[in-house]
């Protein structure tokens, strides 16, 4: 038998629950656990997506005064949930990133602060936790947004869509290819995948 699963993974709507699915990549949200229970949603606007090893670093788990670790199941997940990659373990990303945001908007390369706060004002809602959804023509949307279909987060892969469940990805179906689609991902993001980031997608979303 395993252990119970803690609430550490992060779903693409950017929710935090207990779930078994494992983690490609680590989170960082700030101190958001007391006691080694979550107990608020964010600490600011800083969402980062880290590697799983950097250097010989340990990170302690459900430590006071340590960040509370996260985890997601791929990084479009991640990027889905509003995260951006790190700019100290992940600096290739992170500048590759920051390009294709600076390109897919034409407003130039934005400093790692004015990144957060653009990334923060377009995943929730001001003052709440409920995430914001943009819409966006689905034959326009780059592979590895993501969309709320039928109340459920599903993944544009190429021509094909496929819904993110506790489990990991669902079926494969034909992309629509008329009609408007909420976007789960923000246009920020969206704007840097169709400027040609390539985010890691978990193998099992391909065919």
């Amino acid at each position: 038998m395993g252990s119970t699963p803690r609430r550490n993974r992060v779903t693409p709507t950017g929710d935090i629950v207990a779930i078994p699915l494992r983690g490609a990549w680590l989170g960082n949200r700030g101190i958001l656990h007391a006691e080694g229970e979550v107990v608020r949603y964010h600490a600011s606007d800083l969402w980062i997506t880290c590697a799983l090893q950097f250097r010989d670093w340990r990170l302690p788990q459900w430590q006071p005064h340590h960040f509370t670790v996260l985890f997601f199941h791929d990084e479009a997940v991640s990027l889905a949930a509003g995260h951006r990659p790190c700019a100290l373990c992940r600096r290739t990303d992170y500048n590759a990133f920051r390009a294709a945001v600076a390109a897919g908007t034409s407003e130039g390369l934005l400093s790692a602060k004015h990144l957060d706060r653009q990334l923060h004002g377009e995943r929730i809602v001001r003052g709440t936790h409920r995430r914001r959804l943009h819409e966006g023509t689905w034959a326009d949307l780059p592979s590895g947004a993501f969309v709320i279909d039928d109340d459920i987060p599903t993944i544009v892969v190429d021509d094909a869509v496929l819904p993110w469940t506790t489990d990991g990805y669902g079926p494969r179906r034909r992309r629509p290819t008329r009609g408007v689609a909420q976007v789960l991902t923000p246009p920020s993001t969206v704007a840097a995948l169709r400027a040609g980031y390539q985010p890691q997608i978990d193998a099992s979303a391909h065919p």
